[in-house]
């Protein structure tokens, strides 16, 4: 974001998708009662099963015709994910994968007009999670068989993205998730970083790209949140610059890109606290109309002791910037969710 601009006039409250509920009614309520008019997009809480993010879809291939499992796992850490292969003499495509989004989604969609509407909330607009094709294709198959079939899951999240657009267009904010890309580029030695970022920018907004033209976006930047436990760390923001700068350079202008989530917390760690590490940022340039989402509340913090990092990210950036935590809540306990929503709202204010 260029220096000198005005800033947002409010902070916005973002919440990234999963919250612990026994359902998605009750998730809404509750993020409705705690936030209130600071959201501008409401997920439907993934309850049940999606809490895990895709852990429940790459579980339903146990029983997929064309795919065999090669390594067992229950999901107890990042060591112990189940992998799968396609089965000899078989191919998998896009046709063969229902990943469930437009089921669940639909439903709950209803719910959300509903509730919208009871709120006296009409600008509120629904927000819908989608992995990346690449972190699905990767996280399901390894890299090897994600280059050669990553077009069956390309194929089949357009399909079904483009089955809720037809539901809701632009009510529906779709908002890509991406944790291989951020923990790639974090990864990477310093001279690469910026050619990796470009790569994985091109094929986030190539996907945005192949949707339908109006379709709404925003992507979450994430490290990883398995178990509440991170994937990866970050040495400083630079990373996320990398990544934020190379998706403004890449984003399709007909595909309005809402928001970007950046995490600054991660897990079970609080964000840093040093001013050094958010000096990056300052190279950052986003449009004005982009929102840039800080992931720094966390249940472990008070508002006073997250109000100082915000500080540091707002200064870098030379903007207001919307306020999150790092992930979604759904794998904190629903006292820890309730406060980091309580601390969000009240970092909202001046």
């Amino acid at each position: 974001m260029e220096q000198g601009r005005e800033v947002a006039p409010l902070r916005a409250a973002h919440l990234v998708g999963s919250i612990p509920a026994a359902e998605t009614a009750e998730a809404m309520r509750l993020a409705l009662e705690l936030l209130g008019k600071r959201l501008r997009f409401l997920p439907d809480g993934e309850a049940g099963t999606r809490r895990n993010w895709i852990a429940h879809i790459i579980d339903s291939f146990r029983k997929h015709p064309d795919l065999e499992l090669r390594r067992n796992g229950d999901w107890s850490s990042y060591k112990e994910v189940p992998s799968f292969g396609v089965r000899r003499g078989h191919r998998l495509t896009e046709a063969s994968l229902d990943l469930g989004y437009v089921a669940a989604y639909a439903e709950s969609y209803e719910v959300f007009r509903r509730l919208r509407a009871q709120a006296g909330m009409p600008d509120l607009r629904f927000q819908a999670g989608l992995p990346g094709d690449l972190d699905l294709a990767l996280f399901t198959l390894g890299p090897v068989g994600a280059l050669r079939w990553g077009a069956a899951f390309r194929g089949a999240l357009l399909r079904e993205l483009r089955q809720l657009h037809a539901l809701g267009g632009a009510d529906i904010v779709f908002q890509l998730e991406a944790p291989v890309e951020l923990v790639t580029v974090s990864k990477a030695p310093g001279l690469l970083q910026s050619p990796l970022a470009s790569y994985f920018a091109s094929r986030l907004a190539g996907f945005a790209r192949e949707a339908p033209e109006g379709a709404r976006f925003g992507v979450h930047l994430c490290l990883g949140d398995l178990n509440h436990a991170s994937l990866g760390r970050l040495g400083d923001a630079r990373p996320i610059a990398e990544l934020v700068n190379a998706l403004t350079r890449a984003w399709p202008g007909n595909r309005p890109l809402e928001y970007v989530h950046v995490p600054f917390a991660a897990g079970e760690s609080t964000a840093p606290t040093d001013a050094r590490f958010y000096a990056p940022l300052a190279r950052v340039v986003l449009p004005e109309r982009t929102r840039f989402v800080a992931g720094l509340v966390h249940e472990r913090w008070t508002e006073a002791e997250t109000r100082p990092v915000l500080q540091h990210v707002e200064r870098a950036l030379g903007r207001r910037v919307d306020v999150a935590a790092a992930c979604g809540l759904g794998r904190r306990s629903r006292d820890e969710a309730v406060q980091v929503m309580r601390t969000t709202l009240a970092l909202c204010g001046d």
